[in-house]
């Protein structure tokens, strides 16, 4: 009895020094995950997926159901989220590999949001995966975060990871997702306790669920360890369907595991009275592909057939680059208690751009001399406004590793375009009104719309392709298939 009454103790004392931090601005708890699908939702009807935290977060406040990345794979993804900023603009355009790991990483003169809300009187913290640079001038302390335990590069394990604490590398037992939260509670009481008036920001990266997706815990595998799942296209040809299941399971395991933390992050904030203060993002860095049209993976897909297609000059044999929705697409929810109200379901078309302006207008951040931001401001959007919204979105993701391209991609509400600058005769047109799935590539089809779609589309791609200085306007094939 006496360990429980410390306890009550401890939150009761916990929750009124909370009480006492800055009641005008809010915390932000920030939660990104890695590769994963909005399909991988109990909440989007999947008939296996198991995520009842999740389903319950995204019901609490807006489930943004056109949310996008604007590169599909890990280190871009990333530096759009943090700058604002397509890749090309900030010199990272595909994940960086273990190999250039000693050269390439984010300009350390970048200006983040993280660093823009920290200066502004925000306590902040990273818990997680970074995979913007492993040197230190790539430190995620030197864009913003006062606290940083996790690991620098992209790769990491689903048990007994390598993580930097205290500024050193060192193996924590135990699995993965489960120590990131622990981390992240802590630092939470730290936060609390300091009394510091200060508000908080903490971004939560897991790594779930990155493959491999196994270990999980016993109670995270347990609803997926003997089901024949139901997977999107079986009658695909030479779908290796078997393969497609077996992975099905693992991956709703892992991403089962995330939901269980999330469990137990949002009920630490219910228990030290902070959940009413307190803004939760929930979003990824790309989405994911298992078995649709064929690949698996994300932007940088690969071929889950048992007689893939055979090697071109730059795409190996198995591999799929792709922009297609499933890689670029990512579940999203903001809770704002006060703000926005629950069950909103937003449909507009968002993207990672947009998180700049939109974050540090959440927490009083002055915007008006940010004059490169790319992204739109969500907190009209978000509280009901739809006025002068777009729906257009503009994407990019150039290839440097398993292959080599150029991939180009605009979409609307009913066409998508991507072009691939570097490769001829990888074009594609898709009617999403029509065929959501992404199956039937009109690009060559004669149809009159699809070739006024793929003119207006592709006058629109150039235009935004100009003003951020795209370098593939200068590599490669052009619109029209000839040499530029």
């Amino acid at each position: 009895m006496k360990t429980r009454s410390f306890l009550i103790l401890t939150s009761v004392t916990l929750a009124f020094l909370a009480g006492k931090a800055d009641a005008a601005r809010p915390n932000i708890l920030f939660i990104l995950t890695d590769d994963q699908a909005p399909w991988a939702l109990g909440l989007s009807g999947h008939p296996h997926a198991k995520t009842p935290h999740m389903d319950k977060l995204f019901k609490e406040g807006a489930y943004l159901t056109n949310s996008f990345t604007v590169t599909p794979v890990c280190s871009p993804s990333r530096a759009s989220l943090v700058t604002g900023r397509f890749g090309s603009e900030v010199g990272i355009t595909d994940w960086i590999h273990p190999r250039n790991e000693q050269t390439l990483g984010l300009d350390p003169k970048s200006t983040t949001w993280m660093k823009l809300i920290r200066d502004s009187g925000y306590r902040t913290g990273l818990v997680g995966k970074w995979h913007l640079g492993i040197e230190d001038r790539c430190h995620p302390t030197v864009f913003g975060y006062d606290y940083f335990k996790g690991f620098r590069s992209g790769g990491s394990t689903p048990i007994d990871p390598v993580l930097e604490v205290s500024g050193k590398n060192q193996k924590v037992e135990g699995l993965t997702p489960d120590i990131l939260t622990h981390a992240a509670i802590a630092w939470i009481h730290d936060a609390i306790v300091a009394n510091d008036q200060k508000p908080f920001l903490l971004s939560l990266h897991f790594r779930a669920p990155h493959t491999k997706w196994l270990p999980v815990a016993d109670e995270d595998l347990a609803p997926f360890k003997d089901i024949d799942p139901k997977i999107p296209n079986p009658d695909y040809p030479k779908l290796d369907v078997a393969r497609v299941k077996k992975m099905t399971r693992e991956y709703l395991a892992s991403v089962a595991s995330v939901d269980r933390n999330l469990g137990r992050l949002m009920k630490e904030l219910d228990q030290l009275q902070l959940t009413e203060k307190t803004i939760v993002i929930f979003t990824s860095d790309h989405g994911y592909n298992m078995g649709h049209n064929g690949i698996w993976h994300k932007g940088n897909g690969h071929w889950v057939l048992t007689e893939p297609p055979a090697a071109t000059e730059n795409i190996p044999k198995g591999q799929r680059p792709n922009m297609y929705d499933h890689s670029i697409r990512v579940p999203t929810a903001v809770r704002w208690p006060g703000k926005v109200a629950p069950g909103t379901v937003i449909d507009e078309v968002v993207s990672n751009l947009d998180w700049f302006p939109t974050l540090l207008t959440m927490a009083s951040v002055d915007t008006s001399d940010q004059k490169q931001m790319r992204g739109r401001n969500m907190t009209n959007l978000l509280q009901g406004s739809r006025d002068k919204w777009s729906d257009h979105l503009f994407c990019q993701y150039s290839t440097h590793h398993q292959s080599r391209t150029h991939m180009r991609m605009y979409r609307t509400p009913e066409w998508k375009l991507i072009r691939d600058f570097r490769n001829e005769g990888r074009d594609e047109l898709y009617n999403l009104k029509t065929d959501p799935a992404e199956a039937t590539n009109l690009i060559s089809s004669g149809d009159e719309k699809a070739n006024w779609a793929r003119k207006a589309l592709g006058d629109a791609m150039l235009i935004r392709m100009r003003e951020i200085n795209d370098p593939a306007l200068n590599s490669g094939p052009a619109l029209t298939g000839k040499k530029s």
